[in-house]
């Protein structure tokens, strides 16, 4: 590529590509790149037509008067219009802006806030709820009842529910007041979880909360992830063989909830806490459950050795259970592990 440019000097580059065979379309591509697009650039000539630099200016300065500072730029030249007044059209209205980096949201409005992402961390029962509210069918199309469920994200133990006709902000702030009176709660020892139903956001519920001593945490919305316990949960429910595919009363309602979380509390041997109950590890009873298999695993073990590969251990109680747990930086988790191979090597 070097050769064609000094013998395109004397031949011409048409000819300079001919006798080097070498494409003209690569020539080009490879100057282009090596230039730059900056450096091959042209500035744009203004229209004679144009608007003057005092006219972009006094049209800036109507934009973004008060009193069409929240207007687009196409309502405000249909304003004008009405008024008798042109001063240009809402393009050149808009390229105006955007010479002067003010091309946003004009319109007054309401603004989101950035939503934290809640990282909740339990280390015993009685640290953090998670409740939520599902819907159960009943036979009257479009008329479910509603499902209270408050459950400890340690232990998994169901700590209250309830079974009502309909979703209510007075049956929610009495389903968690005497749960956390049932179970002997502290002020500051508690933080109760949920996502962000209008019940769950009431100031009523919010307030009882404050009264109580315990804190309120709520999901980002539409983000199903930071409540998962509770999600899980109602799968339990749902995904059961024995779940009905309506309820033909409350009554009905009800005598099912109370038997399966009868069940779930005392007789689920739940894979996330080690294939305990939650009413075992809820009411500290892990260690002696855990220690009496550990005892019937050794001794048969002891009597027929040849049929393990290895002594038998049992999977350990949980130490804690996370919402959302912090994700670790990954520059330090590497550095930190090239220094571990530092000291290693060393």
């Amino acid at each position: 590529m070097e050769a064609v440019a000094p013998l395109a000097a004397q031949i011409g580059l048409k000819a300079a590509c001919e006798v080097l065979v070498v494409s003209r379309a690569s020539f080009y591509r490879l100057r282009h790149r090596r230039a730059g697009p900056q450096a091959l650039a042209r500035p744009r000539r203004a229209a004679a037509q144009a608007l003057s630099a005092q006219e972009r200016q006094q049209v800036l300065e109507i934009l973004n008067s008060l009193r069409f500072l929240d207007a687009a730029p196409a309502q405000i030249h249909a304003k004008l219009l009405d008024e008798g007044v042109y001063l240009c059209s809402p393009r050149t209205m808009y390229r105006i802006l955007h010479d002067a980096q003010q091309v946003r949201e004009r319109r007054n409005q309401l603004r989101h806030p950035a939503y934290r992402k809640p990282e909740l961390l339990a280390t015993g029962p009685n640290q953090v709820w998670s409740w939520d509210i599902t819907k159960l069918r009943t036979t009257v199309k479009g008329c479910p009842y509603s499902l209270y469920v408050v459950l400890d994200i340690f232990s998994r133990y169901v700590v209250g529910w309830m079974v009502a006709q309909r979703e209510a902000k007075p049956l929610a702030q009495l389903l968690l007041g005497e749960a956390v009176n049932r179970q002997k709660v502290q002020p500051g020892q508690l933080t109760i979880h949920a996502d962000r139903g209008s019940t769950m956001t009431s100031k009523t519920l919010a307030l009882l909360l404050e009264d109580l001593g315990v804190t309120g945490s709520h999901s980002r919305p539409h983000t199903s992830n930071d409540n998962p316990y509770s999600e899980a949960h109602f799968k339990t429910l749902k995904y059961g063989p024995d779940f009905p595919d309506h309820f033909g009363s409350l009554a009905d309602a009800r005598v099912f909830c109370r038997s399966f979380f009868g069940w779930y509390n005392t007789q689920h041997y739940h894979s996330g806490i080690a294939f305990l109950t939650p009413e075992t590890v809820h009411y500290g009873r892990a260690r002696q459950v855990l220690q009496q298999r550990t005892k019937v695993l050794d001794a048969a073990y002891a009597a027929h050795p040849e049929r393990f590969r290895r002594a038998p251990k049992l999977k350990p109680p949980p130490t804690e259970a996370w919402i959302n747990p912090p994700i670790p930086d990954s520059n330090a988790t590497s550095s930190l592990n090239a220094t571990q191979l530092v000291s290693q090597r060393a």
